[in-house]
């Protein structure tokens, strides 16, 4: 413990609030949140036995920051939001966008449909999942279609309107076609009820109606139907292997078991509904909590965004308190951390895949930390960094003779692609194929941005630019960063590509970095991204032109005018060169639109020479 940590803990108050732990570079490597501050944070620093991965974490703490918030649930909302922005090394990290399908059904439509959601609202509507591990959220919903008919459309089917005709679907049996009133109202109602009571937990009746339709169809010889219907009974026999002896279908319960070597630490998730274990997943962590209760507290808060939450949570260490996390979900839930009977069941199988995975991914985990904050770390030294390079970012240029200029930029974090955080440039001012040119606009408009504190990417500082070439690209690169006066704020580096060769300002001879090295990897991962990155978008654009019509920009000329003008008389130039009463004979042309193609072409005649 440092003298700066000494003079910090005297200044702790006894209020609730959060904690930010900062390395010797300054970056968040752990937030925590406390009941009383002085007394959490001072037991990290107290010479007491801890676990290895907790003393790890305090062993590159170099100073920690605190905020004091009017309650603990003030707190937890605060060290969520700052987890969300730091991403440190040292908490429980979910990512964002990863979540697991479920089947809703808004029972409040005369007529409702099945779809396939993964995000849980407060809506009215039922939700069913989530499915994962080995359950296709789709195959599920074909297998009940082939039992009940359940529409899957869009439509928007009302008592009174009436489709046209039936869809395909219809045809193929795999829908009732409420939209032309094949089926009433209150007959759908009780297709309805019987799926919701088969995602309820009860196989019987779908099991039944799956063999009929099979034995018909073999009987029929209709093969290809009959092994449609012998696969969707797999998915049946599949779910029915995970029932849950003795464990009633009307119970949603989740199970959390935590298990750590002491370094290294995982937590496995059961999902119980219907009767049945629809799945189970493990989470690697690295989280630097003193508590495991407090780890899978904290696991819990930031796992059921946008998900539906059970009526009971079984967990293998005690929560100290469960009521402030329910207020925080939204919802009573019954916490069990001392289970009897089928509950014990449940954890034990937790612990034993959680204690499997985490022997079978340790080494992964390694691997995992050496090619990212173990390669940041390395390159730190290895080029002699002022900081850490936590946020690098690249530049890449891509183009064909000079046309359609773009740029791209990527960011890492910690080693690793943060792919919110990356942008595209259009090159605006530069004419023909001048790469350093290009190069050097991109940059400019970057680091003004970031001068101007304009734009959620930009407003972040880089610890180091990656430009992808040589000698020449660095020094005009450098110019840029000398004119905005950030020469020794942000470090700046070239990787020439033939040798691999690291480049660096005021530097005449280049750093070797060891061939196959964990930082020389992380900088060719982020050259060879951007480059990615570049090449896709400038394709994308290039598409976009290709597929673009002198039509387009004619106020009043849509979609299926376009098409007839072009089927009426073949290519855009032939539309320009003909006239108003040729224009007019085209099926949805009237003559005032006709007159406004014609005037249009008049003053923006179509040049079909390259582009410059």
């Amino acid at each position: 413990m440092n003298d700066k940590i000494k003079a910090k803990l005297k200044t702790l108050t006894t209020n609730p609030g959060v904690y930010v732990m900062r390395d010797k570079d300054g970056v968040v490597i752990y937030v925590g949140k406390a009941k009383n501050l002085k007394n959490r944070v001072s037991q990290y620093f107290r010479n007491s036995p801890k676990q290895a991965k907790v003393q790890a974490m305090v062993d590159n703490v170099d100073i920690f920051d605190y905020f004091i918030t009017m309650s603990e649930m003030d707190a937890l909302a605060l060290e969520s939001n700052l987890i969300k922005k730091y991403q440190p090394f040292y908490n429980i990290l979910l990512k964002d966008g990863k979540q697991f399908p479920y089947l809703k059904i808004d029972t409040k439509q005369p007529f409702p449909k099945i779809e396939i959601v993964r995000k849980v609202k407060k809506d009215g509507a039922k939700y069913f999942g989530p499915y994962f591990a080995g359950i296709d959220a789709r195959e599920l919903v074909k297998t009940i279609n082939a039992a009940f008919k359940i529409r899957t459309c869009n439509n928007k089917i009302t008592e009174t309107s009436m489709a046209k005709r039936e869809c395909l679907n219809y045809s193929l049996g795999l829908c009732s076609a409420p939209c032309t009133k094949r089926i009433t109202k209150e007959d759908y109602a009780k297709e309805i009820d019987k799926v919701i009571s088969f995602l309820n937990g009860n196989d019987d009746e779908i099991e039944e109606i799956l063999q009929k339709k099979m034995q018909k169809a073999s009987e029929n010889e209709n093969f290809e139907s009959a092994i449609l219907l012998r696969d969707r009974l797999k998915m049946i026999a599949k779910l029915k292997q995970r029932v849950v002896a003795n464990l009633p279908k009307d119970v949603s319960k989740d199970v959390f078991a935590y298990y750590t070597d002491g370094l290294s630490s995982v937590i496995t998730n059961m999902v119980v509904r219907g009767g049945k274990i629809l799945g189970v997943i493990s989470y690697p962590c690295n989280d630097g909590e003193l508590e495991e209760g407090e780890t899978i507290s904290n696991f819990i808060a930031q796992y059921y965004q946008n998900m539906m939450l059970p009526n009971e949570i079984i967990v293998s260490h005690p929560i100290e308190n469960t009521d402030l996390l329910c207020d925080y979900l939204g919802k009573k839930i019954n916490f069990v951390s001392n289970p009897h009977g089928i509950n014990k069941q449940l954890l034990d199988m937790a612990l034993i895949n959680a204690k499997e995975y985490l022997e079978k991914h340790i080494e992964k985990e390694k691997i995992k930390y050496n090619n990212s904050l173990g390669a940041v770390k390395q390159l730190k030294e290895k080029l002699g960094l002022n900081e850490l390079p936590s946020r690098m970012e690249c530049y890449d240029i891509s183009n064909i003779s000079g046309t359609n200029k773009v740029c791209s930029m990527v960011v890492f974090k910690n080693g690793e692609p943060s792919k919110k955080d990356y942008r595209k440039f259009k090159i605006k001012t530069i004419k023909g194929s001048n790469d350093f040119a290009s190069l050097e606009e991109a940059l400019s408009r970057r680091l003004k941005r970031y001068i101007e504190q304009n734009g959620e990417s930009f407003k972040e500082k880089p610890n180091l630019l990656v430009i992808d070439g040589g000698k020449g690209q660095l020094s005009s690169c450098y110019e840029i960063l000398t004119k905005y006066g950030l020469e020794n704020e942000i470090a700046m580096i070239g990787l020439a590509k033939r040798l691999e060769e690291v480049f660096a300002p005021g530097n005449r001879n280049p750093i070797i970095l060891k061939y196959a090295s964990a930082e020389l990897k992380l900088l060719q991962r982020i050259r060879d991204e951007a480059h990615r990155f570049a090449i896709t978008y400038h394709r994308n654009i290039r598409l976009k032109k290709q597929t673009k019509s002198p039509l387009d920009e004619i106020d009043g000329i849509g979609p299926k005018k376009r098409d007839a003008l072009l089927s009426a008389l073949g290519t855009s130039e032939d539309i320009a060169n003909a006239d108003v009463d040729i224009l007019e004979t085209v099926p949805g042309i009237n003559r005032a639109l006709a007159i406004k193609i014609k005037a249009h072409f008049n003053s923006h005649p179509i040049d079909y020479s390259p582009e410059e």
